[in-house]
């Protein structure tokens, strides 16, 4: 028999990889700003002004300084 919580799972999207501008650092914990202009708090070790890759409320790394440009489909 299938474990339905795991099929329940497995149909559900992954947490999505966001990019964000560092507006402040206090006890390892950053506020960073989306592109559009959200407001989040993420834990992990970030400095102000650099731009990172957060998941799940956790810094990931470095995100290259590109320009953000949005396309409408």
């Amino acid at each position: 028999m299938a474990n339905l919580l795991k099929e329940f799972q497995s149909l559900l999207p992954d947490s999505p990889l966001l990019v964000g501008d560092v507006l402040s650092v206090t006890s390892n914990i950053a506020t960073l700003e989306l592109p559009d202009g959200a407001q989040i708090t993420a834990r992990g070790s970030a400095t102000v002004g650099q731009r990172v890759f957060v998941r799940n409320g956790m810094v990931e790394g470095l995100a290259p300084p590109l320009t953000y440009v949005e396309v409408d489909v």
